[in-house]
């Protein structure tokens, strides 16, 4: 029945370490990676560099609440699934979590196999996730268009973000300048153009995020 969980990394953050530690015995070996951090912002620092398909969150956490934490990873995903765990039902907490779109919302001591029963249920909904991780924890939301980092929105023209998805299109490949120039501008434009539109994008961006193969053309990096 776990097999499906084979590819799935969740992030849990509890700050009670002996039940973060406890629950990872219980369930952990089911998924690829099963990520442990005792504080929001740990939680937050951990979900930019492992990109977790699911975040498991007490409600209850230093530096950052799992409310606060929700709120965050809310700015670059508005899909994620986001589990809360709480002590006891506080209805003021519940609801602002429903606000913030929380997923599902257990009750401390939670059941193992409930909990997996449930993860299961989400797996079609993962496979459908339009979220990108890119180089120098850039992430790309392909279903809204954006670029992120650090949860923060690089904001990009409309001709920057039509190269951005068209070389997320072709990542396995360099795109020649003959191509990029018909994408972005529909004609032959000259070389020092493009030259000068790419490094306009990695001054947004990073030095690494675009990869020109000399002579050839131009990739992205994941």
């Amino acid at each position: 029945m776990y097999s499906q969980f084979k590819n799935i990394t969740i992030l849990l953050a509890e700050d009670e370490k002996k039940i973060a530690i406890a629950m990872k015995n219980a369930i952990g070996e089911y998924f690829h990676k099963f990520i442990i951090v005792h504080d929001g912002k740990g939680a937050l620092k951990s979900y930019h560099k492992y990109m977790p398909n699911i975040v498991i969150t007490d409600i209850l956490m230093p530096k950052l609440t799992g409310l606060e934490l929700m709120q965050e990873l809310r700015k670059v995903d508005s899909d994620l699934p986001i589990i809360i765990l709480s002590a006891h039902s506080d209805s003021d907490k519940l609801l602002k979590a429903i606000d913030l779109g929380v997923t599902k919302y257990f009750v401390k001591p939670v059941d193992p196999d409930e909990l997996l029963e449930y993860l299961a249920t989400l797996i079609p909904k993962i496979k459908k996730s339009k979220i990108i991780k890119l180089k120098d924890n850039f992430i790309f939301n392909a279903q809204r268009k954006e670029l992120y980092l650090n949860s923060s929105t690089i904001k990009l023209t409309k001709r920057e973000l039509n190269l951005l998805e068209y070389l997320l299109e072709q990542k396995e490949y360099i795109a020649s300048n003959k191509i990029i120039k018909r994408v972005i501008w529909n004609e032959d434009v000259s070389d020092e153009r493009l030259r000068t539109f790419i490094r306009r994008l990695r001054a947004k961006t990073s030095k690494s995020l675009i990869i020109n193969s000399s002579g050839l053309g131009y990739g992205i990096a994941t």
